[in-house]
């Protein structure tokens, strides 16, 4: 029986998946950050690695427990492990990244079969499958990624958080930061934001973040700070959450004006931001339903992850 390898590396973890042809999942293992354009290309390489490894290290230790037999091939001498492995990575529509990244894989990872795709690829697949639509993500950054009905793709956002990821969680951290940072010098509102932030990352007054040497990932981790505060009623707070709203939706938009589609868009929600605030999610919805109402939004129910088991799964066949 032919094995599956899907991986989804991201900017927050990285979480593998391996099935097999019936379409049953038989393992699933995480690890660390692994969006080279972050953490750089060995350390996402050894975490893309950990997770493939303990993925296939749990279905060993299951064939061992007689959960899988020697018949369904898990281990073969002659031939590789894998019929196939899609690992879906942020920052790989480079081809600075992508090329030594996808050689690196072939020979880290036996398969018959190797497919390396951005992280947007995968997480489109897992939201609509091989049908026209949209996805709009906000994690640790944020993007939007469409297929038309002729099956081309288009993408709006996601050039990282030094220019770009709007509504992303760093973004909401980075805001948030900003904003604490004004209420102590007397420029902007006061907020409850400032005492949680010293609070979180045990600082004796705001001021001390500026000798920090946060991580994007650190910074983003931060936005369940600003959702609380909001969701407590804090106007700054609020502000924060109703502008990545609409940045967020301003991605849809013009993804919606390229697509040129008339009838009915499915519009994804996908990302640790939107999962964590369904106020969030029903701003976003009303921004783009002003403009494209026949938009139909809805969050993700699947893990991106199981978009590259099943782009995986294609590719062996």
């Amino acid at each position: 029986m032919a094995l599956f390898l899907g991986i989804d590396g991201g900017g927050s973890g990285t979480q593998a998946l391996l099935g097999d042809e019936e379409g049953r999942i038989l393992a699933r293992a995480i690890a660390g950050p692994s969006n080279p354009t972050k953490v750089g290309i060995e350390r996402a390489k050894k975490e893309l690695l950990r997770a493939a490894r303990g993925a296939i290290r749990k279905a060993l230790s299951a064939a061992e427990r007689g959960k899988l037999t020697a018949k369904r091939g898990v281990q073969s001498r002659r031939q590789p492990l894998l019929a196939a492995v899609c690992a879906g990575v942020a920052g790989v529509d480079r081809a600075a990244l992508s090329r030594p990244l996808l050689a690196w894989l072939r020979r880290a990872i036996p398969a018959r079969r190797h497919l390396l795709v951005t992280d947007m690829a995968i997480t489109l697949r897992a939201a609509l499958g091989t049908a026209a639509g949209m996805i709009v993500e906000s994690g640790t950054g944020s993007f939007a990624y469409a297929r038309s009905l002729r099956g081309e793709t288009l993408r709006a956002g996601g050039w990282g958080a030094t220019f770009d990821d709007p509504g992303s969680g760093y973004d909401l951290g980075r805001k948030a930061i900003m904003a604490g940072l004004r209420d102590f010098d007397g420029r902007g509102e006061h907020t409850v934001l400032t005492s949680r932030i010293c609070q979180a990352l045990k600082l004796s007054n705001i001021t001390q973040i500026v000798m920090k040497k946060l991580s994007p990932q650190q910074v983003a981790a931060l936005f369940p700070l600003v959702l609380g505060a909001a969701r407590e009623g804090d106007r700054v707070a609020r502000r924060l959450c109703s502008q990545a709203a609409f940045d967020l939706a301003e991605m849809a938009l013009a993804l919606g004006r390229r697509l040129g589609q008339r009838g009915p868009v499915p519009v994804v929600c996908a990302g640790g931001i939107f999962r964590s605030s369904p106020a969030l999610r029903r701003r976003f919805a009303r921004f783009v339903h002003r403009h494209m109402p026949l938009a139909r939004v809805r969050l993700l129910q699947r893990e991106p992850v199981e978009g590259a088991l099943a782009m995986a799964r294609e590719l062996g066949r």
